[in-house]
């Protein structure tokens, strides 16, 4: 018999960070030892007293069965009281709090429960590939706005044509940004606000990746601070905990987005398993290992910024993530850059930024001629990936 796959596979390109794997793999069969910061993933353990509480989990929860779809009450108590303790905002733990497996499944499958075909969801380029995937699947079109440095890599939400935003139906946020590593101010969020409102826009706001992972004396905000109406944020353990293999998350808003939305879940999957909530509901307690993540990553980033600039390159220091978005010569393509320190001699591993962002009107690829660092190898691996760049790399 013959086996095809639907259009929306055979539409769909790689997993740009699969394709990092494949480069890892083909240094792995020289023999050489490449250093990662192509993907997210941090090298540094989930810290044991989240464990701990993940085994205790398991035996409180032995008979417990399936969970529930939104999340157990507990759990997205903890979410709502950490969201009061961090931005000052009340939010009603039943109406206003899902549970989600993780960011990503949330991001992908959020289209599902508000866009029909022939809608238009306003995405930011360079952007996380589920925002893009999920309204493609749901028969949408994408619509790619730039980052640009020029914008301080903001959403330039006024210059969308006019019959764009008509049929706009979601516009996708991520402050503090991937790659770039910015943050979103009051006075911006407010006027994006305004903005969506006008045109009756859904603000989707995947802000809880990295909202905790600020590397200086700025706290970044949540949009849900100036309001809750129409608008939900995305909110994800994986990068605040070291949990990206727990897959735990919620997302927060507007009562009547979520409300939709659990519809949506129910149809969907199974909840998280409640010992993974019971872990996560420990590590939402505790501030002190989250602040001694933050000490880490400003450790990282300076060292690996310095040796950028010492070879000449336009390396900026981040605000916030784990990111570095770093910018080549001029002239010189993403993957050019990213293959000069590909080099055997060299053997880092970072992601061409071409490979995660999308065209956009007038023919502009704002990934073009950069690249980013995942700063997630352990503080030894990023100084010998270091002494790697400076002793290993021309530009």
């Amino acid at each position: 018999m013959e086996i095809i796959a639907s259009d929306h596979i055979l539409n769909t390109g790689k997993y740009a960070f699969a394709e990092v794997d494949k480069i890892k793999g083909e240094l792995k069969a020289k023999g050489i030892e490449a250093i990662d910061f192509g993907v997210g993933d941090p090298a540094d353990p989930t810290p044991e007293f989240v464990r701990e509480a993940l085994k205790a989990g398991a035996d409180k929860h032995a008979t417990s069965g399936y969970p529930s779809y939104i999340g157990m009450p507990e759990f997205r108590q903890a979410c709502a009281d950490w969201m009061k303790s961090r931005f000052g905002v009340d939010l009603d733990a039943n109406t206003e709090i899902t549970s989600s497996i993780g960011s990503k499944e949330a991001i992908f499958n959020f289209p599902q429960a508000f866009v029909n075909p022939g809608d238009v969801v306003i995405i930011p380029s360079p952007g996380y590939p589920p925002m893009k995937t999920g309204t493609k699947y749901v028969g949408a079109t994408p619509y790619f706005v730039p980052l640009l440095e020029e914008n301080d890599y903001m959403i330039d939400y006024n210059a969308i044509p006019e019959d764009v935003a008509e049929k706009a139906k979601i516009i996708w946020t991520n402050y503090p940004n991937s790659p770039t590593g910015k943050i979103a101010t009051r006075q911006y969020y407010e006027g994006l606000i305004e903005w969506a409102q006008k045109h009756n826009i859904i603000i989707a706001a995947d802000e809880g990746c990295y909202i905790d992972v600020y590397l200086d004396d700025v706290k970044p905000m949540s949009i849900l601070e100036i309001q809750k109406e129409g608008i939900i944020t995305f909110y994800s353990l994986s990068k605040r905990n070291n949990m990206t293999g727990y897959r735990a998350g919620w997302c927060a808003g507007d009562e009547r987005i979520i409300e939709i939305f659990k519809k949506l879940k129910t149809n969907i999957d199974s909840g998280t398993p409640n010992f993974v909530q019971e872990a996560a509901i420990a590590a939402l307690k505790d501030e002190n290992h989250a602040q001694e993540m933050r000490d880490q990553y400003r450790t990282k980033r300076d060292i690996m910024i310095e040796a950028l600039q010492s070879m000449g390159l336009d390396a900026k220091p981040s605000d916030a993530t784990f990111y570095l978005w770093v910018k080549g010569p001029e002239g010189m393509s993403s993957l050019d850059l990213a293959k000069k320190f590909l080099a055997d001699e060299v053997a880092v591993v970072v992601t061409p930024g071409a490979w995660i962002s999308d065209e956009c009107e007038g023919g502009i690829n704002p990934g073009e001629g950069y690249v980013r660092f995942a700063l997630v190898p352990t503080v030894e691996k990023v100084k010998e990936a270091a002494e790697r760049i400076k002793n290993g790399v021309s530009i």
